[in-house]
């Protein structure tokens, strides 16, 4: 059998990663989209691009833009491994777009794909490769996530707490989050056939039966949603640059 040989009986899989970056972000009051914004130099998107174009571990990088969109042309960040395709009205359609787009490159079934939210310029190196190492022979894939820490309160309509909610199974969701391309296509027809809103392609993939694994990843990792969130973000990546935070 050839080395490049799996399970599959083909070649290894080939790893892409999707950047979603279609979004305007309204919530950071900014008539520039969050992932424009500056960070520490440069622009947020850079930030998150960085880790994927980076890694040896990552074949190909998906950009998925708005429609028409005037800023990306600016940034001028040009790689062999990225690609650019257009996304849709809401998250999910963009995936979904992004997808189509990787088997109009000779993308097979087996293929894994990363998806990550554009404004999640935090990720560490270490932690994609422990998601894409952690994964690679899994049945069904997965994503990052940190277990909760905080104690948790469930309200009623006037803001009252009516229980404390035990945390000891409880994980933030984070991204990138990992699956073949057949089986996220498949996950991704499934909820939207059936009208079911879905918050992140786990969430996707669970409405088939499956049980995504859940990788460790650090709380870092956050999503720029609200200005203070910039700073943060910051923050965030002087520590890493300094060696803290490791």
């Amino acid at each position: 059998m050839s080395p490049l040989a799996n399970s599959w009986g083909t070649v290894a899989p080939r790893r892409w990663a999707v950047v979603v970056a279609a979004g305007v972000g309204k919530r950071m009051g900014s008539e520039l989209p969050k992932q424009y914004l500056s960070l520490a130099g440069k622009p947020l998107l850079h930030r998150t691009l960085a880790p994927f174009l980076a890694s040896p571990l990552v074949d190909a990088v998906v950009l998925v833009l708005a429609a028409n969109d005037p800023y990306w042309p600016q940034l001028a960040i040009s790689h062999a491994k990225l690609h650019c395709c257009t996304g849709g009205a809401e998250r999910s359609l963009s995936v979904a777009n992004a997808l189509t787009y990787i088997v109009s490159q000779q993308g097979q079934a087996q293929d894994w794909v990363l998806i990550h939210d554009a404004a999640r310029p935090c990720l560490s190196e270490g932690d994609l490769e422990r998601l894409i190492i952690t994964l690679t022979n899994h049945p069904v894939g997965g994503l990052l996530a940190s277990p909760v820490a905080d104690t948790l309160k469930r309200a009623n309509d006037r803001a009252e707490v009516v229980a404390t909610v035990d945390r000891s199974h409880l994980w933030r969701a984070l991204t990138p989050q990992m699956f073949r391309l057949q089986l996220l296509q498949q996950a991704l027809v499934a909820v939207q056939a059936a009208g079911v809103a879905v918050t992140d392609d786990a969430s996707a993939v669970e409405y088939l039966g499956l049980r995504p694994a859940l990788v460790l990843g650090k709380s870092s990792n956050l999503k720029v949603t609200l200005p203070a969130d910039l700073l943060l973000a910051e923050q965030i990546l002087a520590a890493a640059t300094s060696g803290y935070g490791q």
